[in-house]
């Protein structure tokens, strides 16, 4: 299958990503036994991915309650009018329990995923939040559980999307 349009290398680039996204610890020499190259030839590659920002990094996921942060919580940001993407991201970059900003459709102007040690700790964060001279109000959920997370599968699942008129 050929990668699609929007997968910045070819196809043996895509073949080391989602070996990555299936076995992060794998070595270079397991990656290059799986795709057809020598250790060497994937390094080179995973290295020019990561110089690209295609591979942003290689991470633990640790459980919640073992070592990670245990209370998690999503807040809508409304902020003043003219507040640029900018603005919001250098602001919440103040606050070390903000994991991810994304701008979104609709009302708020962005969503952000904040993690915390416990309640008392994300309510101390909220209000440091609260006082960021744009933010005009915001509205939480907290997160009591997961159903299902995927995070780690993304990209792999929109590379491996069977193409539009492509057989199986």
């Amino acid at each position: 299958m050929q990668p699609p349009s929007h997968f910045p290398g070819d196809e043996l680039d895509r073949r080391i990503v989602a070996h990555l996204l299936d076995h992060s610890r794998a070595t270079f020499s397991d990656i290059g036994a799986d795709v057809g190259l020598s250790a060497s030839a994937v390094k080179r590659r995973v290295d020019r991915l990561r110089d690209r920002g295609v591979i942003r990094g290689f991470t633990a996921m640790v459980d919640r309650g073992h070592g990670s942060p245990r209370t998690e919580a999503y807040v809508e940001l409304y902020c003043a009018e003219r507040t640029s993407r900018a603005d919001i991201r250098c602001a919440m970059e103040r606050h070390p329990e903000v994991a991810e900003i994304c701008v979104v459709a609709g009302a708020p102007s962005a969503v952000v995923r904040l993690c915390a040690d416990d309640l008392e700790h994300l309510e101390r964060t909220l209000e440091r939040i609260r006082l960021e001279p744009d933010v005009l109000r915001t509205r939480s959920v907290i997160v009591l559980s997961r159903l299902i997370e995927r995070h780690t599968r993304r990209d792999r699942t929109r590379a491996d999307a069977p193409q539009a008129g492509a057989k199986r």
